[in-house]
C-alpha cells in the first residue's frame, strides 16, 4: 500500500474558544478528517488528493473579523502522523470510571480501561462530543442491549459500549481509514465480535437495535434521524451529538416527528450531547 501524503493546516488562533470549535467544524464539512487540538490553536489534517489550495476559501471564520486566526500549511506522510500523535494524544478520564488512552501511556486502575490508536481517525475522547457520549454510556444500562456506533471513528463508543455488557455491537463510518482503524481497535481491546462496517445509513435497513449512538454533524443527523427511529426497537435509546446547543431544537422536533422523546442533555462549550427514547 502506498504511503499517503496529508496536507497539515496548523491553525493559531484568539481566541482558542470557541473559534476551534467553530474551525473544526467548517474544515469538516469541506473534507478535513482529523483535527489535534493545542494550547494554541488546531492542526488539521487532509488527504493531498482531496485537497485544493483553493478550498480554504470556503472557510467563513477565516473572514470574521471577531476571530484572529493565523496559520501554515506542509505536507506530512502518514507514518510521521504517529509521531505527532503521541505528542499531542493525552490521557482522557471520564468521571473515576474510564480511561481513554494511547498504548504508551501507563495503565491505570479504573474499571473502563480503554486503549486506542487513532492515527488518522475522529474519536478519541478529546473532543467534546466524545467525552459526553462517554459519559452518557457510563451513566446507563447497555447490559444486553443491541448497539448501533453510527459514524464510530476509531470505535472507542461501541468499545465503551460492548465493555458495558452490550450484544451484539456495530460500528459503521463512511471513511474507509476510520473503518480500518476501528477494526484494530476493537482486536486492541479484545472485542473482536464488535461488527465493523464501513459505509452509511443504507447499511441499516432491516436492522433493528435497543440503542443506536450517533456523534456525527448536525446535518446528517438530521437527515438520518427517520432512518434511525425505523431502526429502534420500542422502548430503545437514541444518543445524538456532533451539535450546539442552539441547535437543539432543530434535533429535537425532527427526533419528535419520529415518535422519539427528549429525555436529557450533557452540554459542555456550547456543544451538546442529548438521550432520545422510543
Amino acid at each position: 500500500m502506498a504511503n499517503i501524503i496529508y496536507i497539515e493546516y496548523a491553525f493559531t488562533v484568539t481566541p482558542v474558544q470557541p473559534t476551534s470549535d467553530i474551525l473544526i467544524a467548517e474544515l469538516g464539512e469541506i473534507g478535513f478528517e482529523s483535527f489535534v487540538e493545542n494550547e494554541n490553536g488546531v492542526l488539521a489534517y487532509i488527504q493531498k488528493t482531496d485537497w485544493e489550495e483553493s478550498m480554504i476559501d470556503a472557510i467563513d471564520i477565516l473572514k470574521n473579523d471577531n476571530f484572529k486566526i493565523e496559520y501554515t500549511v506542509k505536507e506530512i506522510e502518514q507514518e510521521n502522523w504517529n509521531a505527532t500523535w503521541e505528542e499531542n494524544f493525552k490521557l482522557i478520564q471520564v468521571d473515576d470510571a474510564c480511561v481513554v488512552r494511547a498504548p504508551f501511556h501507563d495503565a491505570p486502575v479504573v474499571e473502563y480501561d480503554i486503549v486506542i490508536e487513532p492515527k488518522m481517525s475522529f474519536g478519541t475522547g478529546h473532543h467534546e462530543t466524545t467525552f459526553m457520549m462517554l459519559k452518557h454510556i457510563l451513566e446507563n444500562d447497555f447490559t444486553k442491549k443491541s448497539v448501533l456506533d453510527m459514524g464510530s471513528g476509531t470505535g472507542v463508543l461501541a468499545i465503551l459500549a460492548a465493555m458495558k455488557g452490550a450484544v451484539p455491537v456495530e460500528a459503521i463510518d463512511i471513511d474507509n481509514w476510520c473503518y480500518l482503524n476501528a477494526k484494530e481497535n476493537v482486536e486492541r481491546n479484545g472485542f473482536p465480535n464488535i461488527q465493523v462496517l464501513e459505509g452509511d445509513a443504507s447499511l441499516l435497513k432491516n436492522k433493528k437495535f435497543d440503542v443506536i449512538i450517533a456523534n456525527i454533524n448536525r446535518n446528517i443527523l438530521l437527515a438520518d434521524i427517520p432512518i434511525y427511529a425505523a431502526c429502534l426497537n420500542s422502548g430503545g435509546s437514541l444518543f445524538l451529538s456532533g451539535f450546539y446547543q442552539e441547535d437543539l431544537k432543530m434535533i429535537s422536533d425532527k427526533c419528535q416527528e419520529h415518535s422519539l422523546k427528549f429525555e436529557k442533555k450533557l452540554e459542555k462549550n456550547n456543544w451538546v450531547a442529548a438521550k432520545y427514547v422510543f
